[in-house]
């Protein structure tokens, strides 16, 4: 059932989503260690989510369509801010060692953070997935440990994969223009990956 569990939270994890979107933006940015001020702020969102869904606040958000809404919403106009933010950075004459300057373990932990905090979908989602590995007859605390533990630490390896893979484009590709172009289309998808949580709903 633990491997079915791994099996699962790995393709959930390496599904392109916002997560490794901006996974990869901090690396190209910032280099490899500093990205993992953003994938820590993920697996803290992600933390977070779980803790929700445990308590049962999930299964109010499931309940409450006005609910789901409002927090819907607000993840839609945060991720469209963050495609603005990249777009706006393309349009300046880009240095990477006044970027790298800018970085602030903070600023980038709470952006990634928030981006998996206000995606009710995937509380809705973990409301529905984590209750298939919950046996009644067993003891729940553990067995939701566990699951907990194996949601972030999966989800932890493939975002490190996400930013070794743009640490690597980052030391491979020095051109300004690149970076840019690269800027743009994080800007884009993170935009797109509005669109869509914006057409998500309960039903």
């Amino acid at each position: 059932m633990w491997f079915t569990l791994l099996i699962a939270s790995f393709f959930i994890s390496i599904s392109p989503g916002a997560g490794a979107i901006t996974t990869v933006n901090s690396a190209l940015n910032y280099g490899f260690k500093r990205s993992y001020a953003a994938i820590i702020g993920l697996q803290t969102g992600l933390f977070a989510q779980i803790l929700i869904v445990c308590v049962g606040l999930g299964g109010i958000i499931a309940a409450s369509q006005t609910l789901y809404n409002i927090i819907k919403w607000f993840g839609v106009l945060y991720l469209i801010y963050l495609g603005i933010v990249c777009f706006r950075a393309s349009d300046i004459n880009f240095k990477r060692e006044k970027m790298e300057k800018s970085f602030k373990f903070s600023s980038l932990f709470l952006k990634a953070c928030l981006v998996n905090l206000t995606n009710p979908k995937a509380t809705v989602f973990l409301l529905a997935f984590i209750p298939q590995f919950l046996l009644p007859q067993k003891p729940e605390l553990a067995r939701i440990a566990i699951i907990c533990v194996t949601l972030i630490c999966v989800d932890l390896v493939v975002m490190s994969g996400y930013s070794l893979l743009g640490s690597v484009m980052k030391k491979r590709v020095t051109d300004n223009k690149f970076m840019r172009i690269q800027n743009r289309i994080s800007g884009s998808a993170l935009i797109i990956a509005a669109l869509f949580l914006a057409q998500s709903s309960l039903a």
